[in-house]
């Protein structure tokens, strides 16, 4: 009986450093050795296994790259103990600062898909405030929102969402119909929610409303908290609406436009340089963009 082929730790040290430093130049630098060299290992193993590692020209992982990347790494760090040397713990403790509605609207319905890819990953979530530029010292990897860049740590692009005008369905039926809440008149019969987060700007300018940014008003510093005072009668809230989804979903906000345009700000995941040397910081990346886009 032949004896299936292994693969050769090359070509598993390249895969390895391409998918986390998103760069053919990047892992040949560090490995030393040519970008061709580097790509040339990369299909060597992906004929082997008969797996596409990735996709599209910004070396995201496919769902078989994702899977088979863990393990690589597991061998890797296996590999790396020296016999007759205390182990290192299996437990890898990954500290993530996340803003509120994103971690319950985005994150934590998709988490225990994680917990199940890997057992051997302990989360430690912490929340922070949705405000720009700020620090969370104490974290491993943070979510920021904002237009970027940020010059204090390397980053990725995690979402961007488009906006519209939403209300309760009580408030449309007292103060409606604004029929596309696109004109001075209807935004000016409206009691306009604000937050820092969102500019009404936005909205205004893609319209053509000649109304400048409201300056009075009830104010909010937590995109889903202004959804919340929107769906208690308060007023109309310009949505995210990938984040804001469940609020129309359960019917407690209702859309005043079938018109959305793009958000000037996103959510990014931001580290310090060198995070993305321990595996597990680059593992949950790599999910977590993976994951959004289902």
């Amino acid at each position: 009986m032949v004896s299936p082929r292994l693969p050769s730790t090359q070509g598993l040290q390249a895969f390895e450093a391409v998918a986390r430093l998103r760069s053919v130049n990047l892992a040949a630098e560090e490995l030393s050795v040519t970008p061709s060299a580097v790509s040339h290992r990369i299909r060597q193993l992906e004929l082997l296994l008969g797996l596409k590692f990735f996709v599209g020209n910004d070396f995201s992982l496919s769902a078989d790259g994702m899977a088979y990347l863990a393990r690589v790494r597991e061998a890797i760090a296996a590999l790396q103990q020296v016999p007759g040397r205390e182990p290192e713990s299996q437990v890898r403790r990954l500290r993530v600062a996340v803003t509120p509605t994103f971690s319950r609207q985005m994150l934590l319905p998709r988490l225990a898909r994680f917990r199940d890819a890997y057992p051997n990953i302990e989360l430690m979530l912490q929340v922070t405030m949705p405000v720009r530029n700020v620090t969370v010292e104490e974290a491993d990897i943070e979510l920021r929102f904002g237009t970027g860049p940020f010059h204090d740590r390397e980053f990725v692009q995690l979402l961007a969402d488009e906006v519209s005008p939403v209300c309760s369905p009580a408030y449309l039926k007292r103060h409606g119909p604004f029929d596309g809440f696109a004109t001075d008149a209807e935004v000016s019969r409206a009691q306009l929610l604000r937050t820092p987060l969102e500019s009404w700007r936005t909205w205004f300018k893609a319209c053509g409303v000649g109304l400048p940014e409201p300056a009075t008003g009830h104010q909010f510093n937590d995109l889903g908290l202004a959804l919340d005072a929107a769906a208690e009668d308060f007023g109309v809230v310009l949505m995210h609406l990938r984040l804001g989804s469940a609020w129309l979903d359960n019917g407690r906000l209702v859309r005043l436009s079938p018109r959305s345009v793009p958000s000037p700000n996103a959510y990014f995941l931001c580290w310090r340089p060198g995070a993305m040397e321990r595996w597990e910081c680059a593992t949950f990346i790599e999910w977590l963009r993976e994951a959004l886009r289902k």
